[in-house]
């Protein structure tokens, strides 16, 4: 098989149709130009330039050959350079995958900051539960996803711990005074609770939670995210469980009143899930190292 570094040469030469200038574009010498060309003639078994004093230029076979070279040449320098581009982050697409808590305590602030470092590289973000963020990382839909726990992954998914954070009881006006002191969950059991439905590793969270005090969840509202849950607690529809981060701004401007608990709510994670046998893009792997390698950032103290 002939070189392929020939061909390389031969598309400079044809281009060109000098020797000596083909030599300085590729950096070399005009002798060892024509010694590559002398044996890619020898090999193909027939002559590819006719030599003047004014150059070179292509006989019948030369310029045959050349519409072909030329073709897969200038793909491979194309190629060539959206791969520079990638690796350097002009371009690219991530797809995500992003639980709505996920995305509003971590996620976006640290998009922002990628976004101003490469803002050529395209993000695509689609909203999930964990569950769907699990599901459409399994079946190849998105390049990584980013979910709060519990969540229930199994090889080749992984997974990485980003962010702690724990939620609050939260009621409107209507139960501000509960607010006043610390509440049992046997002390209210019976008020109207407005929660995530069936399916969400949220509501499954709280009715663990429940069960380990010997009582079972059964939320008066349901609402279709989490998003929908401070409005409805706002408008005094009944009580809910809230990031304590995100519930803060509407607490202190006296819209909602945290209702303190005897039971320590569980601690809660943000996790970076991955596909080992799925490989990342460069500008995703890019993004994916920024989300590991942050500043550890906890809310746990809220």
């Amino acid at each position: 098989m002939v070189n392929y570094e020939y061909y390389r040469i031969f598309y400079y030469v044809a281009q060109y149709r000098n020797f000596t200038r083909a030599a300085e574009v590729l950096n070399n010498n005009q002798p060892n130009i024509t010694r590559c060309m002398n044996n890619l003639e020898a090999e193909l078994g027939c002559r590819l330039f006719v030599r003047s004093n004014r150059g070179v230029s292509l006989t019948p076979e030369g310029e045959r050959l050349y519409e072909h070279v030329c073709v897969a040449f200038e793909q491979l320098l194309t190629g060539e350079q959206e791969l520079a581009q990638d690796k350097g982050l002009e371009r690219g697409l991530i797809t995500i995958g992003a639980s709505e808590t996920a995305l509003r305590l971590l996620l976006l602030d640290r998009l922002e900051e990628f976004h101003a470092l490469y803002p050529r590289v395209r993000l695509r973000l689609l909203s999930h539960s964990t569950p769907q963020a699990v599901s459409a990382l399994e079946n190849g839909l998105v390049d990584f996803s980013v979910a709060t726990t519990p969540l229930h992954i199994k090889k080749p998914l992984s997974g990485t711990p980003l962010l702690s954070f724990r939620e609050i009881l939260i009621g409107g006006s209507k139960y501000a005074h509960l607010s006043s002191g610390t509440r049992t969950l046997e002390q209210i059991r019976d008020l109207p609770f407005i929660a995530l439905g069936n399916g969400t590793c949220t509501r499954e969270l709280y009715s663990t939670f429940f069960l380990e005090h010997g009582l079972v969840f059964r939320p008066d509202m349901e609402a279709a995210a989490m998003d929908q849950i401070l409005p409805m607690v706002r408008h005094n529809l009944g009580i809910g469980f809230y990031p304590a981060q995100l519930a803060a701004p509407a607490i202190a401007d006296g819209e909602v009143f945290p209702i303190p608990l005897a039971e320590p709510i569980p601690e809660r994670t943000i996790c970076l899930l991955v596909n080992r046998r799925q490989p990342l893009s460069i500008a995703a792997r890019r993004l994916t190292d920024a989300l590991t390698t942050g500043d550890p950032v906890t809310f746990s103290h809220l």
